[in-house]
């Protein structure tokens, strides 16, 4: 399976569609993203049951932006439409093949457990807190 252009326009759809997809940020322009390339086709072609989308930054400014992308290349996992990975940098082979398997090892029941649940304000109470 090729990789999937993905736009602002069929983000959604793609997304919803498929409930494990990765996404590449990159721009003919970088160097990095160009050699990250051959590895994340080569991993489409191995992982056919997932969804291998790539983002143009460039051209989608707002999905780049809507991901916090700072840097590129970019990768981000997104499982059930929860963004359960994303972190900058071209990935060797090894290292992509170990980041899908920890990917489809989630338990997203527990993913989606903790994303609900608010971050506490670590180290006070909330009677200490200034206000």
């Amino acid at each position: 399976m090729s990789t999937t252009e993905l736009t602002k326009d069929n983000f959604d759809e793609v997304v919803a569609d498929d409930g494990f997809v990765l996404i590449d940020f990159w721009a003919d322009w970088c160097g990095p993203c160009r050699q990250f390339e051959p590895v994340y086709e080569a991993a489409a072609e191995r992982h056919s049951d997932l969804t291998f989308a790539k983002v143009d930054t460039e051209t989608e400014q707002e999905l780049a932006a809507a991901f916090e992308v700072q840097s590129i290349p970019t990768l981000a996992i997104v499982r059930d439409r929860i963004v359960v990975f994303s972190q900058p940098g071209a990935l060797p082979e090894s290292a992509l093949e170990d980041l899908i398997g920890q990917a489809r090892n989630l338990d997203m029941e527990e993913v989606r457990q903790s994303a609900a649940v608010p971050e506490e304000p670590s180290g006070q109470d909330a009677q200490d807190q200034p206000g």
